[in-house]
Parts: C-alpha cells; sequence; structure tokens
C-alpha cells in the first residue's frame, strides 16, 4: 500500500488514519518517498521538517484515534509565508533566510489541533509579492504539466507539490488570485474562502479585507476537509467568523448543482487569451447540458481593477520600515508596489474604498439572481519560467508585475468566496481551469456545487502526475 499512498485522495487517506489501517508515521514516510523522487525536478517543498513531523506524529498515535482530530495525523505543507514554530519560515526573502519562528501562525494552530502534521514548507516569491514562484533564497519552482513553464504565485509550490503528488493538502493564500492562479495552472483545485473564514495572524494587519488564507487540495471534496481543519474563530484575529455548525465537507457531499449561474469571460474588458476563453466556454456548455442554466451577466466590474491595485499598494505601503533599512534586498517589483503605495492620496484611497463598497452592494443584488457566477481562473496558460511576469496579453500591453492579476482581484474585491477548479487543457497541454464565485460567505453551497460541477466538467483524478521534462 505504501507505494500507492501518495496517489490517493486526502479524504482516502484520512479514512485510513481512522480505521487504524495506515499510520501517520508510514503517510510521512510515504510522502518523504514521493518528495525525494520528484521535487528536486520542480522545486515546490523548500524546506522539510521531518524530525517535527516525526515527533508530531508520534504523539498523536499515543493518543486515542477517536481524539487525534479530524485529519488524524495527516502530513501537510504549508505555505512558506505563514509560520511555524521551530521550523525555518523565510517569506521567500534574503531577510528572513534563517528565520525560525517561536510560534506558529493561527492557521497553522488550528491545523495542527485537528490533526494535520506540517512536514514542509512550500516555496514563494518573495513576500507572496508575484504570480511567478521564485525567489532569490530557494529559485523557481517550475510548472509539472511542462517544466519550462511557471507555475504561477504566489502558493506555486503548494500547487505542484499537490499536482505531483508529494503532499496530500497543502494551505495557500490569496490577495490577487494567489491561490486561484496556481490552480489553474498546475489543474488542482484552490479555494479562496471569505476574508475571516480562516483566522491567521497575530500579524501586523489584523483587519485587513483583501488578504486570505485558503485550503489547496487536488479535488473539491479534499478543499472541504481541508477548510473544516482549518477554519474557527480566533480572538487574536478581530475578522474570524465562528466554525458553522454543519461541517464544510457534509455540504459538499450533497453535490447540490446550481440552477442557474451567470458566465462572464471578458469582465470589465480586461485581456484574456482566446484558448482560456474557449475552455471556460466549453466548461459552460457541459453545465447547460446537464440542466443549468447558464447566462451570460456579471456585477459591474469598471474601476475595480484600478481600484483594487490602489487598495493593494495602501496595504504594501506598511512595509515602508523595511523598505528604508533594508531596500537592497529586496527585489525591484516589490520596492516599485512599496513605492506605489507610499506615493497614493488620501483621495485615491477613499475614492477606491467607494468604489469596493459599491461593488458589494451590486453582488448582493446579483446574487438574488444567480446561484454562483463562472469565470476565467487565470487570463493566461502557463508561459516560460524566465517570463518573471506577462508584458502582454493578447497585444494589450501591460506594464506592471500585477496588472495581469485584475482579473482574480474583481473577485477579491466581492470579498466572496470563490473555487479554482481544473476546466481542461490547451491543444499543447497547458492547464486551464475556471474560477466559480459564490455568495458572501456562501462556502458551503460553493463546494456542494463545486462538487457538482467536478463531475460534470470530468477532469477530476488527472493529477498526482509524474513532473513532464522537455
Amino acid at each position: 500500500m505504501a507505494n500507492d499512498l501518495w496517489r490517493m485522495s486526502a479524504c482516502a487517506v484520512v479514512e485510513l488514519l481512522r480505521c487504524g489501517k495506515v499510520s501517520p508515521v508510514e503517510l510521512i514516510d510515504a510522502a518523504l518517498a514521493r518528495i525525494t523522487a520528484v521535487n528536486p525536478k520542480v522545486n515546490a517543498l523548500v524546506t522539510l521538517g521531518e524530525d517535527r513531523a516525526r515527533a508530531q506524529a508520534g504523539r498523536l498515535m499515543d493518543a486515542p484515534i477517536a481524539a487525534r482530530g479530524m485529519l488524524h495525523g495527516l502530513p501537510i505543507a504549508v505555505k512558506d509565508l505563514s509560520d511555524v514554530a521551530g521550523l525555518r519560515t523565510t517569506y521567500g526573502s534574503p531577510i528572513y533566510r534563517d528565520n525560525v519562528p517561536t510560534r506558529s501562525d493561527i492557521m497553522v494552530e488550528t491545523l495542527e489541533a485537528n490533526g494535520a502534521v506540517p512536514l514542509a514548507m512550500s516555496n514563494t516569491p518573495e513576500f507572496g509579492a508575484g504570480a511567478n514562484t521564485f525567489n532569490e533564497v530557494f529559485g523557481e519552482t517550475l510548472n509539472p504539466w511542462d517544466t519550462r513553464l511557471n507555475a504561477a504565485g504566489s502558493s506555486g509550490g503548494s500547487a505542484v507539490a499537490l499536482a505531483t503528488g508529494q503532499v496530500w493538502l497543502a494551505t495557500g493564500s490569496d490577495l490577487g488570485g494567489s491561490l486561484r492562479t496556481p490552480a489553474s495552472f498546475c489543474s488542482v483545485v484552490g479555494l479562496r474562502p471569505s476574508p475571516g473564514r480562516v483566522a491567521a495572524g497575530p500579524g501586523d494587519l489584523r483587519f485587513d479585507m483583501l488578504a486570505v488564507n485558503g485550503p489547496m487540495a487536488r479535488n473539491v471534496e479534499d478543499v472541504a476537509l481541508m477548510l473544516d481543519a482549518m477554519s474557527g474563530w480566533s480572538v487574536e484575529d478581530p475578522i474570524s467568523l465562528a466554525k458553522p455548525d454543519e461541517p464544510f465537507l457534509t455540504a459538499a457531499r450533497r453535490r447540490e448543482k446550481p440552477k442557474r449561474v451567470a458566465l462572464c469571460l471578458a469582465p470589465a474588458g480586461l485581456p484574456i487569451e482566446p484558448e482560456v476563453i474557449a475552455a471556460c466556454r466549453a466548461a459552460a456548455d457541459k453545465l447547460a447540458k446537464a440542466g443549468v442554466l447558464v447566462e451570460e451577466a456579471s456585477p459591474d466590474f469598471g474601476g475595480i481593477g484600478d481600484a483594487f491595485q490602489i487598495l493593494r499598494a495602501a496595504g504594501y505601503a506598511a512595509m515602508a520600515a523595511m523598505l528604508k533599512s533594508q531596500r537592497d534586498q529586496m527585489k525591484p517589483d516589490l520596492i516599485w508596489n512599496i513605492e506605489k503605495g507610499l506615493a497614493l492620496t488620501p483621495e485615491a484611497i477613499a475614492k477606491a474604498e467607494l468604489r469596493r463598497s459599491r461593488l458589494f452592494g451590486d453582488t448582493v443584488a446579483f446574487f438574488r439572481k444567480y446561484d454562483a457566477l463562472i469565470l476565467p481562473a487565470a487570463p493566461i496558460l502557463p508561459r516560460d519560467i524566465k517570463e518573471r511576469w506577462p508584458r502582454q496579453i493578447n497585444g494589450v500591453a501591460l506594464d506592471n508585475y500585477v496588472e495581469w492579476l485584475k482579473l482574480a482581484a474583481l473577485v477579491t474585491m466581492t470579498s466572496c468566496p470563490s473555487l479554482a477548479l481544473p476546466a481542461g487543457f490547451a491543444d499543447d497541454g497547458r492547464p486551464i481551469g475556471i474560477q466559480i464565485m459564490g455568495k458572501p460567505r456562501g462556502e458551503a453551497a460553493l463546494l456542494s456545487a463545486g462538487m457538482a460541477i467536478e463531475e460534470i466538467l470530468g477532469v477530476r483524478g488527472r493529477v498526482p502526475i509524474d513532473p513532464i521534462t522537455h
């Protein structure tokens, strides 16, 4: 069985743990064997915590199976932006190359309390800035479908680790698509939950309503399981939400097909590659044939991309002191973003906040008619790893490293949950994903619809894979 464990879903492996048919130590061994076999080809996992994981597994095995938490000792990967006590956490920055936290992030504490065993840190761009996973500490993470290509970011390491079977679950984070874009590029599943659904911190920006942490897995069912294990209220996170009475996994397994969904293939007139649009339309056609009413519609997203860039930059302005003292250790794009934030006027920030508020009102009204909104998960297909960010899409020039993230940012600005799902592949084998945006705080219904849609699209089961090299 050990040779096949890495191929199994998280839910299936957790059931083996629950029944005592496999131990947490056996899963650590299976994961480490797979990591040794494939990680050198893709550079997804950058710091291993084998000793820490084995010690934690031993403590779990000393407890009765019923007391081991809902994950029962399942090894996971944690994105290298979230502190793990006793394990090097660098945030992808040379500034923190040797940083070993003494306390874990609240999200990690919650996962561990529910039986997760952090085994490795997954690669991320410096401070999560950018949608191509590379940094000066660990280098580039490569796309397993074609190792000449990038895996997107900033949760690229997590997406690749999942796609290659190195772990069963991994954490991601999402500000401008940092979880959804790599899910699309690597043909895995990621959920951007509502702000507060996953408690995090304590950090410097405790009231931030744009950046969130969320689960990543190989299928929707596993994502629902992980969301159950990482969600809940914390007194240290002022926006955190209480855990719902019904588990997300229970809701997901109902597989309730949405009745009426909206489709938006080019929101706000943003440039999107033809292959992406074609795949999303094909996915919508499959839903229509399955009895879902599909109509082309969306909330008014006009001006939202620019408003997002302003609010995002305002958040980066909080790094001003670090910029002043350690500028020489920061990548140029990060410096640009901090300086953009510092140059903002109060009027510009106020206008962006007003635009976001009006969007939320439009979104609430929109969802009185529709159960979900389907959009492309990313505007482009995976590109060469050396193209740090796209300079053009469909001939439209882009002048900074976050301009191409405006598509994902439209959903970010609504505060609605969004599920990134594999939708298919281009003729040359590059993965393409869609995102399904749900109602405000509607993760349960979104995951239920997601499982139904996943079955209709028929893409589940394509991962894990061995990296494809050329």
